[in-house]
Formats: C-alpha cells, sequence, structure tokens
C-alpha cells in the first residue's frame, strides 16, 4: 500500500480547528478498512465457480478487493490510453477543441461523456440532480491560487474512446463474478472513468447508486447491480471512496438523518476503499458510499464497469440518470449486450494465453461478434442505451 502520510497532513491542513480530528478520522478508517476480510485474488472451485468465502465477504459488506486481477500490461494499456485520451481533452470545460487544435474528445458524441467541476467542489451534494440522491453537501476546501477554473472529474461511455477499457471490460475472472452475483443472462449497466486528480479532484457526496427498486416487493441486497473500480494508479484514504459496510441490505438510507446523528460529514465506522494499481474492487450500488475532495499528492483513475440481473431491467422504465429514461425491452437489452460478446472478441485478440469468458446469451447466436476497427468505430455513443436504474 501507498505511504500517504504526506497527503493525510496535506488533507488535515484544510480543515483548520478539525485538523487533528481529520487527520484521526483517516488514519483509523484506513486501519479499520485493511483489518476486514474482504480482500485477496481472485479465487475459483474446483467446478470454475467463485470462491464462496468472496461471495459471502462479498454479501456481508457490500464491496470486496481483488488484488492484482489485472495484468501488469493490462494497466499498462489503461494507462497509455489515459494519457492519449487526457492529450484529447478540451482546453477548459465545454471547448470544441484540445490544445493541439484538434477536434476534442467527445466533442462529436451525444452521449453522456465528460463532465466537469470545479476543484475541490462537491458539485452533486444538495442538489436535485441524479434524481436528488446526493442529499447532503460535503465539505468544500479553498483550492489553491493556481488551481483551474474547472477539472475533469468523469468520463462517461469510456468504452468508445479507449480500446484498453474494452479489453478489461471483458477480463474472464471479473464476468465470472458477475455471472455469480447475477446469473448467466446478466446485462450491462454503464461504463466510465472517474478521475480525482492530486490536489483538484471532485467530492462525490454521500449516496446509494440505486433509484428504481427501493420499494420493489422482491427486493433484495442485489437488485441495483454492482459496479466494477479497476485501480489505475491506486486507492487511499485521502483520494478513495469510503463506504458503509452493510448498508447495501437495508434499504434507501436518510442521509440527513445519519449525519446529523453522528455530527459530522465523517461518518463513523465508514472505511475508505484501499488498494494498488491493477487491483480491482466491486461495489455494490446499494452500499452507501461517497468520496471526499482530493486533497493529497495521489491521483486516483477509476476503470468503472458494472452489471445488473436481467429481471432488475427487463420491461423496466429507466432511471434517466446515465441516460435516457426510457422502457427496457428485449431488444433494448440484447443490442445493448452486445457491447459484453465483442468485448470478449477484442480481449482474445489482446490476450491469447488467457481462457475466455462464454457469454450464455451469445451461445447459440446466429450472428456472433466481430471485433475490429469497424466494430470500436461503431461504438460512438453506445452509451445512450446504458441501462440506468
Amino acid at each position: 500500500m501507498q505511504d500517504i502520510t504526506q497527503s493525510i497532513e496535506a488533507c488535515a491542513a484544510y480543515y483548520g480547528d478539525d485538523a487533528d480530528a481529520v487527520r484521526q478520522y483517516l488514519i483509523e478508517g484506513q486501519k479499520r478498512a485493511l483489518a476486514l476480510p474482504n480482500r485477496g485474488p481472485l479465487r475459483f472451485k474446483d467446478n470454475g465457480d467463485i470462491h464462496s468465502d468472496i461471495l459471502e465477504a462479498y454479501s456481508t459488506y457490500g464491496f470486496y478487493i481483488f488484488e492484482n486481477a489485472l495484468r501488469d500490461e493490462e494497466v499498462n494499456d489503461l494507462k497509455n490510453d489515459l494519457d492519449a485520451m487526457r492529450d484529447n481533452f478540451p482546453t477548459e470545460m465545454g471547448a470544441p477543441t484540445d490544445a493541439k487544435g484538434r477536434p476534442a474528445l467527445g466533442a462529436d458524441t451525444t452521449g453522456f461523456t465528460l463532465q466537469w467541476a470545479k476543484p475541490l467542489s462537491d458539485p452533486l451534494g444538495g442538489t436535485q440532480m441524479a434524481n436528488g440522491r446526493h442529499q447532503v453537501k460535503l465539505f468544500e476546501p479553498k483550492p489553491g491560487a493556481d488551481a483551474p477554473q474547472a477539472t475533469p472529474v468523469y468520463l462517461g461511455g469510456s468504452l468508445q474512446f479507449s480500446k484498453a477499457c474494452v479489453v478489461t471490460y471483458a477480463h474472464p475472472g471479473l464476468l465470472k463474478m458477475a455471472e455469480a452475483i447475477n446469473g448467466s443472462d446478466f446485462t450491462p449497466f454503464h461504463e466510465g472513468l472517474f478521475i480525482k486528480d492530486a490536489g483538484l479532484g471532485a467530492a462525490v457526496s454521500w449516496h446509494q447508486d440505486g433509484d428504481t427498486h427501493w420499494d420493489n416487493p422482491d427486493f433484495d441486497e442485489d437488485i441495483h447491480g454492482f459496479n466494477f473500480m479497476g485501480q489505475v494508479y491506486g486507492s487511499t484514504a485521502v483520494n478513495g471512496v469510503w463506504v458503509l459496510p452493510g448498508t447495501h441490505k437495508h434499504g434507501r438510507v436518510d442521509i440527513v438523518k445519519l449525519m446529523a446523528e453522528a455530527g459530522t460529514e465523517r461518518l463513523p465506522n465508514a472505511v475508505p476503499i484501499i488498494c494498488n494499481s491493477g487491483d480491482v474492487v466491486i461495489n455494490n450500488r446499494q452500499i452507501l458510499h461517497g468520496s471526499f475532495a482530493n486533497t493529497g499528492f495521489e491521483t486516483r483513475v477509476s476503470v468503472n464497469f458494472g452489471f445488473h440481473r436481467r429481471s432488475s431491467v427487463l420491461n423496466v422504465h429507466g432511471a434517466g440518470i446515465h441516460a435516457e429514461a426510457v422502457t427496457f425491452d428485449e431488444d433494448f437489452i440484447k443490442n445493448r449486450s452486445r457491447l459484453i460478446g465483442l468485448a470478449i472478441e477484442a480481449r482474445k485478440q489482446r490476450f491469447h494465453d488467457e481462457v475466455p469468458y462464454e457469454y450464455a446469451p451469445d451461445a447459440n447466436a446466429k450472428d456472433q461478434p466481430v471485433w475490429n476497427d469497424a466494430a470500436m468505430a461503431a461504438l460512438k455513443n453506445y452509451n445512450l442505451m446504458d441501462l440506468s436504474i
């Protein structure tokens, strides 16, 4: 794990009279996180299924850290693509061109792509955006005088911009985990890159991702699906996501009440998700989670992609957060799910030594997926069909 002593001190300094309390919170949270029995390599039973210890720990805590899940070459591919994408970012929020005068990344798309925020701000907290699920606003430290007016925080629809992200999307062990949680006919959700730059990264207020099924009579801990979060550089108590373990099981949380009872935004018993470059986190979408502004010295970039049960999305009207709210019928789901087969074919070409995952809905399909440059180009605006619930 990274030594983040300096980042903890830098973070605490932003809080003035609360500096000692913040320092202690970060240190104690880190200790609690590392003491939890919910991390380790991907492990399988003799029949190839995910080991039951992993499933039990995930069910208990609502998240699990797969250590060293990504190959070194895979992480390097992601870093290279990330550098290329950053080089093509707009010169500022909303600009049509990059610093070299080229059309900026995402400038010709209509879906949910590059999102910006004021450095160290909490842009969603306490607003009605994202259906009002970010009920409270977190502390917003004052950025340095040399900080830009806005900083990138999230890139939605990442598969259309990065072949490396497509390849990681088809990681056979991770897809086996998706099958274990959501069944062999699991469906996609949404993909993106969370960008938490050192000294600039915005906060994401405490929230639960699920939106559609809280009052469903068949509600259970997995009905809103999950996200994988692949770590490009690592995740710490300062720059990482914090979660309140176990909250994925109990329905919608009154966050305003919870913070009032705690007397602080630093919720007791919450823990940071701490992991290294190449680790992948599975995070239940119903768990209460959030992240503080990144006032430290380490950048975090998380490669996010999630999956649902088919029964959670079939003939369900979408939440409208990541894409237009429509009803997801069989054809809609089939069209959106084609990404899984395409990604599997892309990964076969990148890693010949792996046993690829076999996606059950494609097993008897007449038209088998084919990955090539044309398939990559055809991904433009694919995220207009995200299965947001």
